[in-house]
């Protein structure tokens, strides 16, 4: 009988360390399912997120397909589809989470001027692009109203040289906006007979030539066809040779700036220990002798506390770090920043006033010689003295035997 009891109770005690033992390993195998689990979701966050990457990376391109239209779609809704951290890990080639997610202002404020019904007087404003909202309406769109404004017999209609950014602004915002092709094409089935392509280039660049190379391609198809002056006008020789163009741009930028910076003249803020340096982006082409041009044309003036720097640092002169060196030994303390450019797009708000360590206002601020370091971001298509420019360039053009 007592040999039984100790059976039953070495058979409970045994049942009860198997339970016990079964209870520990519970608790252990549900933290490594919740790892997994967890390990899994990240996984299938980043495989979602990769998917958009790759449909941005497919529209980031220059060259406009049977497919674009359907491919912007396509990249827009997959892009809405993610969670917000999903959002946050899209990262390709060129895709980054401001592709879609950055706010640049309301582009039902923009007009893409892609209308028909042109009639038989066309004036084609070409520009490069900008996928900033805000400034496409304001620089963009400001010199295409002043056109209008001043040739109201001629109906004026936009064309972007930029098929990525052409890409970019209709699959987030579902604006679409020509190319150079479309817009002849639309001028040709729209029956124009005067065709007048007025640049906001700002000089005989690369982009420039390409315009002219597509618009040589449809010369045939109208009765006239003539190109205007980019801002600048022509080249010149050399960085001492300046013009009436680059005379009446250095002037109209400089008030404004120092307008924008409150100071009553450019004399004044010099006094005052301020120098602007005006960013353009520079150009491996042989136009960008045009920079030093309009250095030396600032130096004529009498500006001697401006300056001109590239983002691409071509010429090497305009190099930021170069452009440092001249305003230190000029002995000025202030610095104020602004762009060089039509449009105050990516390079103005990234390059030149970015917070990221190689933008402009960060190395001018690491090189700890100058008291304050402050960006005016605005285009020269706003100012209207700029647009004036453009206005007579076409007016030039149409005038022309």
């Amino acid at each position: 009988m007592k040999k039984k009891l100790v059976v039953v109770l070495l058979t409970a005690a045994m049942s009860m360390s198997l339970l016990a033992g079964c209870g520990g390993n519970s608790g252990s195998s549900d933290a490594k399912s919740d790892a997994k689990t967890e390990d899994t979701k990240e996984d299938s966050d980043q495989v979602a997120a990769d998917k958009v990457a790759k449909l941005i990376d497919d529209i980031y391109v220059q060259e406009r397909t049977d497919k674009t239209d359907e491919q912007c779609k396509e990249a827009k809704e997959a892009w809405d589809a993610l969670t917000d951290a999903q959002k946050e890990l899209v990262e390709g080639e060129n895709a980054d989470p401001d592709y879609f997610g950055r706010d640049t202002g309301d582009a039902s404020k923009d007009d893409p001027l892609n209308q028909d019904e042109i009639g038989e007087n066309e004036l084609l404003v070409v520009s490069f692009g900008t996928s900033f909202n805000d400034s496409r309406a304001k620089d963009i769109g400001g010199i295409e109203k002043a056109l209008q404004a001043a040739n109201p017999d001629w109906s004026v209609r936009r064309a972007f040289t930029a098929q990525i950014i052409i890409n970019h602004v209709q699959a987030r915002d579902d604006e679409k906006i020509d190319n150079m092709e479309q817009a002849l094409e639309r001028a040709v089935d729209n029956g124009v007979k005067n065709l007048v392509v007025q640049p906001t280039h700002l000089m005989h660049g690369a982009e420039y030539d390409e315009l002219s190379e597509t618009v040589e391609k449809y010369k045939d198809k109208f009765e006239s066809v003539k190109i205007a002056e980019p801002l600048l006008g022509e080249v010149g020789a050399d960085a001492t040779a300046i013009n009436a163009d680059k005379e009446a741009v250095a002037k109209a930028i400089t008030d404004e700036a120092v307008k924008t910076a409150n100071y009553d003249s450019v004399d004044a803020a010099a006094e005052d220990g301020t120098a602007f340096v005006f960013m353009g982006h520079g150009t491996s082409h042989v136009a960008n002798v045009s920079y030093d041009q309009m250095q030396t044309q600032m130096e004529q003036l009498g500006y001697k506390n401006v300056f001109i720097g590239t983002v691409e640092g071509e010429p090497e002169d305009t190099e930021c770090q170069a452009v440092i060196e001249k305003i230190k030994e000029a002995g000025y303390k202030k610095v104020i920043l602004r762009p060089l450019m039509v449009v105050a797009g990516d390079h103005a708000n990234n390059d030149m006033a970015g917070d990221d360590e190689d933008s402009w206002k960060s190395q001018f601020e690491a090189s700890k010689a100058f008291d304050s370091v402050e960006s005016q971001i605005a285009g020269l298509g706003e100012v209207d003295a700029i647009q004036q420019i453009y206005v007579a360039h076409t007016k030039a053009a149409i005038e022309a035997k």
